[in-house]
């Protein structure tokens, strides 16, 4: 009789838990230099991998759950940029999240251990596609009847980084649809197979609703924990929810998103004990030196793939180069918590801008404008004379102070600046507006100015005055809407070379006193550090930058005499 062979079982193969474990160990051997908040977050792995070998530790590592979660990402396909059309592979450093949020189970149950996920990465390295993967495998492959799932931002703009994504991957995919029969609507998705939903959710959501997987996308940009806490409490109905948070750093250190950052910091060094959050967070750490190119690259996990070499090397020159980007640029690529204030301009590229042959009498056939910045009349004034032409820009600035002021003994700076002629001091505690007002119509009387830009505030007399003279008087209140353009514009012309002064000491001291504050939507608007550093003359001439950009695209002087508003 014919022996028969045993069949031998094939051995099941996980690869992208491989990867995930192989990248983890690299990291913690200095293999792949990361930051701390990455290195720890590799350690805490294998440290737990040890511990679920005793029967004490609560939770084991699933290699099927984080296998299949893996593969399930890697059915779908790019749906913009070089690789559109193109299966998804994940990156090493992916698979390590993925694997670690649904390869961990609870032994009493069989359920996730994690629920709440905190992702801090730098911008461009692929955290909206890997925020969609998971989305997506929490909607359709997780098992969970009536899902609500939700792409969470402060604006509907924000939200859509994330669902658009997975709208894109569910119709491009091949054999997607035929698989799960997702009805995919305008704005939001529905699998009839489980009862679940998919839609993004904008600003303050109502309560009621039951999250099984809520994403905060740029989380740094919420002023508030409300749409979180919301999110969060909303998921107490559910058996393994999900909470995931994945954001670059940012600017508001008062805020939830640092808030969050710190506590993740605090689990990741033994210092809080919650064994439900996951943490993973790039960025530089504090004694790195952020001016070497290599630290760069130890912050992007995705570079020389998603992230190429050329781009990150010019956001590195360009934080070199223009102190006003710094902070941003160190935030969004290099994940470090910053403020949105930072010094304006480059020393160097300021001198480059001083012609000390420069006098207004040789420039009397360029068209004008003035800015005016009162203040208060116990502190500086200024005006601001600005020449121009389609490109080029020369300014020429008068500072008043009171004499009480000047003649304190801490403010010698300002007594050289009179004996220099550089500062008009008007007698008494407070500056006479008569003055200013006088040699703002010498000025008129001898150059083409064709509007004078003035802040309301302290001026309301004097530009009806200056009105009633014949003189355009144009209303410039100091909002980011008046003065971002004007201070990009400004910044581009210093640093190109079309930006003139005389080397005025005043102006050149105010100047380096100006630091930069950008909004979320990337506006700039002047600051100054602190009370004894004035900026007046360069408010002053950046009221005049407002008018005189406006006004370039006109051949001629729109406005009859009198006070406008723009």
């Amino acid at each position: 009789m014919k022996k028969v062979e045993p069949v031998k079982k094939k051995r099941k193969t996980y690869p992208h838990v491989n990867i995930a474990n192989r990248y983890a160990r690299d990291v913690v051997k200095g293999k792949i230099e990361v930051g701390r908040g990455v290195k720890l977050a590799c350690m805490r792995h294998f440290a737990d991998l040890e511990k679920s070998k005793k029967a004490a530790f609560p939770y084991f590592f699933d290699k099927e759950k984080a296998e299949r979660s893996c593969r399930f990402s890697e059915l779908l396909v790019h749906v913009k940029g070089k690789w559109a059309g193109q299966y998804i592979v994940l990156e090493p450093w992916q698979c390590f999240v993925v694997c670690s949020l649904f390869g961990w189970l609870q032994k009493k149950d069989g359920l996730r251990r994690f629920r709440e996920a905190y992702i801090e990465v730098p911008r461009k390295n692929g955290k909206s596609v890997l925020a969609a993967c998971i989305a997506l495998y929490m909607f359709l492959a997780d098992g969970e009847a009536g899902a609500e799932i939700y792409a969470g931002a402060t604006t509907e703009k924000q939200a859509w980084e994330v669902f658009r994504p997975a709208k894109l991957m569910a119709e491009k995919s091949p054999g997607f649809k035929e698989t799960f029969a997702v009805d995919i609507f305008a704005k939001s998705m529905y699998y009839p197979r489980m009862a679940a939903r998919f839609e993004p959710l904008i600003g303050n959501p109502g309560d009621g609703g039951s999250p099984h997987f809520a994403v905060a996308d740029e989380y740094h940009e919420h002023p508030t924990s409300r749409l979180f806490d919301t999110m969060q409490t909303g998921m107490g109905a559910r058996s393994q929810p999900l909470m995931l948070v994945i954001t670059t750093a940012g600017i508001n250190l008062s805020g939830p998103c640092r808030a969050q950052h710190v506590h993740v910091m605090n689990i990741l060094y033994d210092k809080v004990e919650n064994e439900s959050t996951f943490g993973l967070i790039y960025g530089i750490d504090e004694d790195d030196d952020w001016t070497n190119f290599e630290v760069w690259k130890k912050a992007n996990p995705n570079f020389g793939t998603s992230l190429n070499e050329d781009y990150l090397f010019r956001q590195y020159q360009a934080a070199l180069q223009k102190p006003s980007r710094q902070n941003i640029l160190r935030c969004r690529h290099l994940n470090q918590w910053l403020t949105a204030d930072n010094s304006w301009l480059n020393a160097v590229k300021l001198e480059q801008c001083i012609d000390k042959t420069l006098i207004p009498e040789t420039l009397k056939d360029k068209r004008c404008v003035i800015g005016l910045d009162l203040a208060s009349k116990i502190d500086m004034a200024a005006v601001s004379l600005l020449f121009f032409d389609e490109e080029n820009y020369w300014s020429f600035g008068k500072h008043y102070l009171p004499r009480e002021t000047v003649d304190r003994p801490e403010n010698q700076h300002y007594q050289g600046w009179e004996f220099e002629e550089r500062l008009t001091v008007t007698e008494g505690a407070t500056i006479n507006f008569q003055t200013i007002k006088e040699d703002i119509l010498e000025l008129c009387a001898e150059y083409n100015v064709e509007a004078v830009a003035f802040d309301p505030w302290q001026a309301t007399q004097i530009s009806q005055e200056l009105a009633a003279e014949g003189l355009i008087m144009i209303e410039t209140r100091p909002t980011v809407a008046n003065f971002s353009e004007a201070m990009k514009t400004l910044e581009g012309a210093i640093y190109s070379g079309h930006y003139k002064f005389d080397g005025d000491p005043v102006l050149h001291w105010m100047f380096t006193n100006v630091v930069c504050h950008y909004d979320k939507k990337d506006n700039v608007f002047p600051n100054k550090p602190d009370r004894a550093s004035k900026i007046d003359g360069v408010v002053a001439l950046l009221m005049a930058m407002n008018i005189a950009i406006r006004k370039q695209s006109e051949p001629e002087p729109g406005e009859e005499a009198g006070v406008h508003v723009w």
